[in-house]
């Protein structure tokens, strides 16, 4: 997906009932995830007035939402009919993991409905982003 900020927004939506840092693992990994898979949504990089370098960041807002876990899987199955939103979600799985191969190994043995998340990643259409997301409180 290419984003637009004209267009699109981007969203991450965190199961409430993380602990803190479990927390703030989840969207961060989600926040790399996205970076990785969706072009021109980070910005050119910068120099300062005293010439020190500063990368490039996201070129739009992405709020941190929190939800119920039940909710997360919700939307999850919803955005499955929505052809204009990227998904990405972070299971608890993925979480409890100490390296990719063990990753690898659970997930593929667990049917999706036994899946619980940690987190959801979500870059798509501003209207169907925002109607997917409005009734949810931002993380604090």
């Amino acid at each position: 997906m290419q984003f637009d900020a004209s267009i699109h927004r981007c969203a991450i939506i965190v199961n409430q009932d993380l602990a803190l840092g479990l927390a703030m693992n989840a969207a961060s990994i989600i926040g790399v995830g996205i970076g990785n898979k969706i072009t021109q949504l980070i910005g050119n990089d910068l120099m300062s007035a005293d010439n020190i370098y500063y990368p490039g960041v996201i070129s739009a807002s992405l709020p941190i939402l929190k939800s119920s876990p039940e909710r997360i899987k919700q939307i999850q199955k919803e955005i499955a009919e929505h052809e204009d939103i990227y998904i990405l979600p972070f299971s608890l799985i993925a979480q409890s993991c100490k390296s990719y191969d063990d990753y690898t190994q659970k997930l593929t043995n667990t049917l999706d409905q036994e899946i619980q998340l940690a987190a959801i990643g979500l870059v798509g259409n501003k209207n169907s982003i925002n109607k997917l997301t409005g009734n949810l409180s931002l993380f604090k």
